[in-house]
């Protein structure tokens, strides 16, 4: 059971890195170029992804944020009262 445990932990954090590398923009992307990072984590699987993550990752860029937008009633919606 434990062996299981440990297989998907390292196949989560090879899975996290793969992915986290393939969404960051190239320009942002610390010591080597993007096609490099991801044939590292490729190749070397569980410990190229905590390599990208320690030291490829950009440090201190967030993923935008999504914005939310909530609807609003008619009679509260400006642009619905413009138009009556």
């Amino acid at each position: 059971m434990l062996d299981a445990l440990i297989v998907l932990g390292g196949l989560a954090i090879w899975l996290y890195g793969l992915i986290d590398c393939a969404r960051t923009e190239q320009d942002v992307v610390r010591n080597l170029p993007k096609w490099a990072w991801l044939i590292i984590i490729i190749f070397f699987g569980f410990l190229g992804a905590i390599v990208w993550l320690f030291v490829g990752r950009p440090k201190g860029v967030a993923l935008p944020k999504r914005r939310v937008t909530r609807m609003l009633p008619p009679d509260d919606n400006p642009d619905f009262l413009k138009k009556l």
